[in-house]
């Protein structure tokens, strides 16, 4: 949790001022699910990122039913 705080202050918040809490919360989801979820290289998953851990695990599945 720390650590993805630490991110999420470094990345977004420190860099920008929001007129509105509604503002903030957008910019934050956007963040979250636009960069930090599909793209962030996770250890558990090889250090790769979701997205490509994903299609290179579709192309292992579909060379092992072929």
């Amino acid at each position: 949790c720390e650590s993805f705080f630490t991110t999420l202050e470094c990345a977004l918040l420190d860099r920008r001022k929001f007129s509105t809490k509604a503002e903030a919360r957008i910019a934050c989801f956007e963040f979250i699910e636009g960069w930090y979820n599909p793209s962030r290289r996770h250890s558990a998953l090889g250090y790769k990122s979701p997205t490509i851990f994903k299609k290179s695990a579709q192309k292992q599945l579909q060379s092992a039913t072929v």
